[in-house]
């Protein structure tokens, strides 16, 4: 008998009226305001963009403990100061933004002693500090740039993002194992275990387990598509992104 998935909704609709809400044009909309729903949005999108950003200052020759306290402090401002108001059109991507934001951060000259001096240590984003290094060394590659290695964790981050959500959506279904089972035939490329011993573990025929991987592949594509409708300023956006996503993992 062959196995299925009970899907979640597909997210990431591109109608203009379910786009409206994603977080990055909810953060957008709000422009100077300070609305509970645009502070939410972006304290969301920057959860989910610490290790890039970690990566990048780590990158630009600052030790871990320096490279977190910059790191935090850079979302002090953002959150607190509300920077986003500065947010023009050619920054609708919002990591094309946080870059930037980023890159003029640092050449601020900020100093540990002026964090000290506000009355600093607060954490706005959290994460675990050993973690967050553990992360940097093992996905950053000495020949990329600063800039090229931003792009990299941005990519990795997200692709671990929707790898998670397909494992809780799999896992809600009590078919945990047929996910870490068929992850591997995500992609196509020549690490994929064959259909036929895939099918032998699972009790299936090779039919069944290659209507599993289309189902898993077509599931894919729509988390991720709504992962990147999150952090776009329009719809129209999200293939240029994928496009994006795809250059840099690769790289």
């Amino acid at each position: 008998m062959q196995t299925t998935v009970n899907h979640a909704p597909t997210v990431g609709a591109e109608s203009p009226r379910e786009f409206a809400t994603t977080h990055w044009s909810v953060v957008l909309a709000a422009g100077d305001s300070q609305t509970p729903e645009s502070a939410e949005a972006l304290q969301t999108l920057c959860r989910a963009y610490w290790p890039p950003l970690y990566a990048y200052v780590r990158r630009q020759g600052h030790p871990p403990e320096e490279a977190q306290d910059l790191t935090q402090e850079f979302f002090l401002r953002l959150l607190s100061k509300h920077l986003v108001k500065h947010a023009h059109p050619e920054y609708g991507k919002f990591r094309a933004f946080l870059l930037t934001s980023l890159k003029h951060f640092l050449v601020s000259g900020w100093r540990k002693t002026e964090r000290k001096k506000r009355g600093g240590g607060q954490v706005f984003v959290s994460w675990d500090a050993s973690a967050a290094e553990q992360c940097y060394m093992a996905g950053s590659p000495g020949d990329l740039t600063s800039e090229e290695l931003y792009e990299k964790r941005w990519a990795t981050t997200l692709m671990e993002r929707v790898l998670a959500r397909l494992r809780d959506e799999y896992r809600a279904a009590d078919k945990e194992g047929l996910f870490e089972r068929l992850k591997c035939c995500l992609w196509g490329d020549e690490s994929a275990r064959p259909y036929a011993e895939i099918a032998t573990e699972l009790g299936l025929t090779e039919g069944a387990v290659k209507a599993d991987v289309h189902r898993l592949r077509r599931r894919c594509r729509a988390v991720l598509r709504g992962e990147i409708a999150q952090t776009v300023a329009r719809p129209e956006e999200i293939e240029d992104e994928l496009r994006h996503l795809i250059v840099a993992l690769s790289g």
